[in-house]
């Protein structure tokens, strides 16, 4: 009976599972959806393509059931032969680049934090790289991120087999180190942060340690990809200015928003309220998205639709939802709910966004619940809050190695509680 649970749990995630799939087991959340949506491999590390990338931060699950396939030297040269300059970049770069790309573990994650930062976070991004400050960034600077995130990595490993942890860094990152081999500086485990401040702390450090100088020894051992090429040129000699960093960021940002609108559009100008609410409820922690559609639907009988405009400035809105959220505890909002009015104000204060009156009034209908026409902040902000993570919040995945672990907790409180029924009879004896 101890066991059954453990059992039960166990079965969801082992059927049919490859001795390849079972490194899930010791693999973050962030590594399981980077091995679910990559499709290529070479000399052992692990690749997606810029198709994978769009997919992998607008679909749940990969649309067709992934198999690395293994590029030869000639193949990538190929790859990265076909690579344009950053100067050619634009807002439709990944979906051109379609299947003829290379995208690191890495690169995956600082793609990422780019996504859910502010146009004014951009100049601090690029000066964190601009180790130097000459207002230009070179190749070595940039792979000093590097080593950043797998730093940060290392901290978030879960524990277990370090044969298999061994074997998903060499996958991940393309080699192997010692985990105390980097930067490292006091007190650090003690916080757990996010990646961007994560690297926006270490970057700062960077040259007053060894990690800059590792990164003579990092692009020795690492292949080119396409975001390296792309930005520092096929020699690698090629350096990065801000005006194009800045354009690179901002394509990013609206391309995957122009591939979630165009999802929905289907060709027009518009998508419907229905649809910009389906985009706000993914990936969140909303069990009954159908009590917020149901409200839309009742409040808004007509419908008007949300123009592409009106949904980037929404967006732009939430990658300053923590400036936003500072402003409303600031101002007292934070305990209260609000009108549109309020929320309108608020949002141009905070982060200088304009939200159009009717998107407003779009968000109010589905979030509102009780109909009074206020918002309540707590709900909106932990809603928004979720959606940014673009998927990361999974829920938990019961394996073998979960199971054991069940199995041991199970039984060891069974013991303690045995064990003190029998001082109880020594006692009463």
């Amino acid at each position: 009976m101890i066991h059954l649970n453990c059992f039960l749990m166990s079965l969801k995630v082992t059927e049919n599972r490859s001795d390849l799939e079972d490194l899930h087991l010791y693999a973050t959340p962030r590594e399981q959806r980077f091995r679910r949506f990559a499709s290529l491999e070479f000399e052992g590390q692990l690749y997606m393509t810029p198709y994978d990338f769009i997919q992998a931060v607008t679909n749940d699950e990969p649309k067709r059931a992934k198999k690395w396939r293994s590029l030869s030297k000639q193949e990538l040269n190929q790859i990265l032969m076909e690579t344009p300059p950053v100067w050619k970049g634009s807002s439709k770069l990944f979906r051109n680049l379609n299947e003829k790309g290379v995208i690191s573990y890495t690169e995956y994650l600082f793609l990422l934090c780019i996504l859910t930062k502010p146009h004014a976070g951009f100049r601090i991004a690029f000066n964190m790289f601009d180790t130097d400050g000459n207002e230009m960034v070179d190749k070595k600077e940039f792979l000093v991120l590097q080593e950043i995130f797998r730093k940060k990595n290392e901290k978030r490993e879960r524990k277990g087999d370090e044969e298999k942890r061994a074997m998903l860094r060499i996958q991940l990152y393309g080699y192997h180190t010692p985990t105390n081999s980097v930067l490292k500086t006091e007190g650090e485990d003690l916080v757990p942060r996010s990646y961007w401040d994560t690297l926006r702390r270490s970057t700062s450090q960077a040259l007053f340690s060894d990690l800059a100088e590792r990164t003579d020894d990092i692009a020795s051992s690492l292949s080119d990809t396409t975001l390296l090429v792309h930005f520092f040129g096929k020699k690698g000699k090629a350096e990065l200015n801000f005006e194009d960093f800045y354009r690179f960021m901002d394509n990013l940002q609206t391309e995957v928003l122009e591939i979630e609108f165009l999802s929905y559009s289907n060709g027009m100008n518009t998508i419907s309220e229905e649809d910009f609410a389906h985009i706000l409820l993914r990936y969140t922690n909303v069990e009954n998205t159908s009590s917020y559609l149901e409200n839309m639907r009742c409040r808004i009988p007509e419908e008007k639709g949300i123009t592409f405009d009106e949904f980037r400035s929404f967006f732009q809105f939430l990658n300053n939802l923590e400036d936003f959220t500072i402003a409303m505890q600031m101002y007292n909002f934070a305990s209260r709910s609000i009108g549109q009015d309020e929320f309108k104000r608020a949002v141009y204060v905070a982060t200088g966004v304009k939200l159009s009156p009717h998107l407003v009034n779009t968000v109010f209908k589905i979030f509102d619940v009780d109909r009074d026409d206020q918002l309540s902040y707590k709900e909106f902000i932990g809603i928004m809050k979720d959606r940014l993570n673009r998927g990361f919040r999974e829920s938990p995945k019961y394996g073998w190695k979960e199971y054991y672990s069940c199995v041991m907790t199970v039984t060891s409180e069974h013991l303690r509680d045995l064990w003190k029924q029998f001082r109880r009879r020594d006692m009463l004896r």
